[in-house]
This record gives C-alpha cells, sequence and structure tokens, in this order.
C-alpha cells in the first residue's frame, strides 16, 4: 500500500503549491479526497481477438485519491480539472497456458496482474439557476487514459500500455438539506458499441465555514473497451472522505 500512498502525494503537493495563487482569485473550488478501493471485477485479454481471457476476482482495498479543481468563469459556465490515479495488483494460477501480448506463460504457474488505470480530465459545464433547494449543472469532458496491464511471473514478464482520449458527457445535481448539509451526485460517463466509460458519485458534504466543507462518499467506476487489440472491463468501488476550499 505504501506505493499508493506514493502516487497520491504529488496530487497533494500540487495542489498545495496553487493554493497561493488560487487566494486572489473568486470562484475558485479545490477538493481533495482519498479513501479505499475495492474491484469487483477485472476481464482483459490482449490482443482481444486471439489473447488469453483472464478474468480477476474481488480483491482490495487499496487506497486511491483524486484532486479536483472547479474555477467558475461567470454566472453560470465553470471549467473543471480532475487527476484520479488508480493501480490494483491481483494474482491467479491458471489451469491452461495463458496467451499475453503474443508472450506465453505456462499453466500452473502464478501470475501476478498489475492494472493501472489514470485518469486526467478536463472540461466545461453550465450551472443551471437553482430551483428551490435543487441545482443542476451540465456539460462535456475530455478525458486523458493512462492505462497499463502487465503480467509477470518467475520466468515471463509482459505489458500493455494505452494512452488515449476519450470524450465523455457529464451532469451532477445537487440537494440541500439545512443550510449547513447536502447530497451531491457527479457523473461522468459515455457509451458507444466498443465500450463505456462511467465515473459516478455521490457525496453528503457538511459546511465547516463560509469557505471550507467536509464531506464522505461512494463511487462506482466502471467500464472498457472490446477491440481486437484489447479486451478490457473492469467495476470498482469506492469509499471516500475528503475536504472542499472555495477561494
Amino acid at each position: 500500500m505504501t506505493h499508493r500512498i506514493a502516487r497520491i502525494v504529488p496530487l497533494v503537493a500540487l495542489a498545495a503549491a496553487l493554493l497561493p495563487s488560487m487566494s486572489e482569485a473568486e470562484g475558485l473550488r479545490l477538493d481533495l479526497e482519498v479513501g479505499p478501493v475495492w474491484q469487483t471485477r477485472n476481464d482483459f485479454a490482449v490482443p482481444g481477438d486471439t489473447g488469453t481471457l483472464i478474468r480477476l476476482g474481488d480483491e482490495g482495498p487499496d487506497l486511491a485519491g483524486r484532486v479536483t479543481f472547479v474555477w467558475d468563469v461567470g454566472s453560470h459556465w465553470s471549467l473543471r480539472f480532475l487527476a484520479a490515479p488508480l493501480s490494483t495488483s491481483s494474482s491467479f494460477t491458471s489451469d491452461g497456458e495463458v496467451v499475453f501480448d503474443d508472450q506465453f506463460f505456462p499453466a500452473g504457474e502464478r501470475i501476478v496482474a498489475d492494472y493501472t488505470f489514470n485518469s486526467y480530465r478536463a472540461g466545461a459545464f453550465y450551472r443551471f439557476s437553482a430551483s428551490g433547494r435543487w441545482s443542476f449543472r451540465a456539460g462535456g469532458t475530455l478525458k486523458v487514459r493512462d492505462a497499463e496491464i502487465a503480467l509477470h511471473s518467475a520466468g515471463q514478464k509482459a505489458s500493455k500500455t494505452d494512452l488515449g482520449v476519450v470524450p465523455l458527457l457529464y451532469g451532477g445535481a445537487r440537494l440541500d438539506l439545512t443550510d449547513s448539509f447536502a447530497l451531491d451526485l457527479d457523473v461522468d460517463a459515455a457509451a458507444a458499441s466498443q465500450g463505456r466509460a462511467v465515473d459516478a458519485a455521490l457525496r453528503g458534504e457538511l459546511a465547516l465555514s463560509r469557505a471550507a466543507s467536509a464531506y464522505l462518499g461512494v463511487r462506482v467506476l466502471d467500464g472498457g473497451a472490446d477491440n481486437d487489440e484489447v479486451y478490457t472491463f473492469g467495476t470498482f468501488y469506492y469509499t471516500y472522505a475528503g475536504l472542499s476550499w472555495r477561494f
């Protein structure tokens, strides 16, 4: 778990470095969060048409964190930036030979599967005028996907990396239950014949002051792709705690 904490530390350091400059502006929000994540599905084959289909079972918890920066650039429009690293490690023993990225792992050998799915996003959304205690927002996101699946055993090692940009639809809803407590739903999602991507989170947020709040939430991350180069689908569930500052 130590190396997972190391992945989160640079994000916190970056956010801390931005604080002095952000304090001079208006309409800015910084969210820092961390918590456990559980893998409930992780299926993959490389290549997608001829590789051995691996189905990993439940794993976790691992540690995950993310940083979100929102800049209100007008009375209704906002820019949103997000960094969300994710890495897990599993092991399995296959009854038959495993073909992965044109390399061969013998039957009966213990294989470790390291899975990385780092997501960096930038987008814009429109904040609709509040209706009573409800408020809604909608827009779009460009996600940079930095992913890797790596297998290694006592005698073999192979990996498949993937770097690409994926357009997503973005939406959110907020219910202010009291003057100091609210529920907030946040969703990035897209679907096509080649695959899908969903990142949906629900959190309860408690105001600590006019500028700061604390929150607890749950998230589901689900998606994958099916093509000749790679077949991969995974589902991950998070619980998390975070702090939010407005400047």
